[in-house]
């Protein structure tokens, strides 16, 4: 059993040499994936800065490893893009500008030739549309960068099962964020604890219902936003059996991959270690790990994450079979990336 097929992993550089922590870890298999970054938080460049040296790297990535990696990246469109114009990528509209001015035929076209980009240049999961609401005009990190279709929760879910076909067509997989909603919150979990308990609205469901209905969501990603309504333990939603398995995977019936947002943001770094993280993430149902190594720097925290999950099957704190249905989804994912399972 292949626990780091669960872990989604950054790095630094914009390849890899000999000496790469990554190298040898692709070459065993251990990360299902990795996530791209255009640039660290200080406007260095992480993994690249041009096509041609994105396509290379990509090249390389699938090269080192012995099945198909995930290669994801967050590029929502607009202001929230990891293929950027600057860097010689096409340019797109944010969620906002076309849940506002356009149909969603609009959406398809928009998401059409965003998912040709991403074909081209060896992308094939993208952490993305945003199916938040956006009821919060004054949110920092959802209304402030347009990431939001629509404050109605019908015409959210028409854009973003737009946005998914379109990706479906060239076969990227996505990613619904952020459950169980974010639009209303009024912080940021990239810089700490948020509580959403006073302004979440029951409505912010509705997209997430509708597209795991309509049997078009590949994956959701949980927010680190705390319920105390949802989960009188007040976890982070990621971090919460009560939201994850109860609320996503048995009230709503989503059977696909559901991924944690970073778990080095300070929503969760400011309540515990990574180790920690690591284990409660997993026993809330978490699917697909992602340890972003882009707001801090941590070379071992796959295996450490590796370790951590076989530390809850040695203590007898986790199943097996449980770990082999997560490993199962992710498996499924990676067929129909290649054509061997339909959408």
């Amino acid at each position: 059993m292949n626990i780091g097929q669960m872990f989604l992993v950054g790095f630094d550089g914009c390849g890899l040499d000999r000496n790469h922590w990554l190298t040898a870890a692709l070459e065993q298999g251990l990360p299902g994936g990795v996530i791209l970054f255009d640039r660290n938080v200080d406007g260095s460049v992480q993994n690249f800065s041009s096509p041609a040296q994105l396509k290379e790297l990509t090249a390389q990535l699938q090269e080192l490893s012995p099945e198909l990696l995930l290669v994801a990246v967050d590029q929502e469109g607009g202001k929230v893009c990891r293929l950027k114009a600057r860097d010689g990528f096409p340019t797109s509209f944010t969620a906002e500008e076309l849940g506002r001015k356009y149909p969603e035929q609009s959406t398809t076209l928009a998401a059409e030739a965003m998912a040709t980009t991403l074909a081209e240049y060896g992308i094939n999961l993208n952490l993305a549309p945003v199916a938040d609401l956006n009821l919060n005009l004054s949110s920092p990190i959802i209304a402030r960068y347009g990431r939001s279709f629509s404050s109605e929760a019908g015409q959210v879910a028409a854009h973003c099962l737009a946005f998914i076909k379109a990706h479906h067509q060239h076969g990227i997989a996505c990613c619904l964020k952020h459950f169980p909603g974010h639009g209303s919150a009024s912080g940021d979990t990239h810089l700490g604890f948020v509580d959403i308990t006073n302004d979440w609205q029951e409505q912010e469901l509705e997209p997430y219902k509708i597209v795991i209905k309509a049997g078009f969501a590949d994956a959701v990603m949980t927010a680190h936003v705390i319920h105390c309504g949802l989960d009188a333990k007040r976890q982070p939603a990621s971090l919460s059996p009560a939201v994850v398995t109860e609320l996503l995977r048995e009230r709503l019936g989503f059977d696909g991959v559901i991924i944690t947002d970073d778990l080095q943001m300070k929503a969760i770094s400011n309540r515990c270690g990574f180790r920690e993280a690591v284990q409660q993430a997993v026993l809330a149902g978490a699917d697909l790990l992602i340890v972003g190594n882009n707001l801090v720097r941590s070379p071992n925290a796959l295996t450490e994450g590796i370790a951590a999950v076989q530390e809850l099957l040695k203590r007898g704190l986790i199943d097996e079979n449980r770990l082999k249905a997560s490993l199962a989804r992710i498996a499924a994912l990676k067929q129909k990336i290649k054509g061997e399972r339909t959408w």
